[in-house]
């Protein structure tokens, strides 16, 4: 996706997040395998972990919705996400006025 007009954006924050996480989750594999050896010490970094891995993935889900947000800008699919019945209703009609006026002859 590109967009006219500013720099471009120094880091893909998206990617830079999912490594991240990839990164404290595999700390916190570590962090687990320590705490079942019987090392306590490693249940504080497994708590640690935890936290910093709960931040990553909120911080990779804000940014997906982010994203996701300027794809329907940029394909113009951004509104109230209501329906306008009486735009339909009237579409509707006038495709059968022009069935009507086709006849069934044509």
């Amino acid at each position: 996706m590109t967009f006219s007009g500013g720099a471009p954006p120094a880091v893909d924050l998206l990617t830079e997040t999912e490594l991240l996480y990839r990164e404290i989750a595999g700390e916190l594999a570590l962090a687990m395998r320590g705490v079942r050896q019987g090392d306590l010490k490693e249940a504080k970094v497994a708590a640690q972990a935890v936290k910093d891995l709960r931040a990553a993935f909120q911080m990779v889900m804000d940014e997906r919705t982010r994203v996701e947000k300027l794809r329907k800008q940029v394909a113009g699919v951004v509104g109230t996400g209501e329906l306008d019945f009486d735009a339909a209703r009237a579409e509707i009609g006038r495709r059968l006025a022009r069935l009507r006026d086709a006849g069934a002859g044509g």
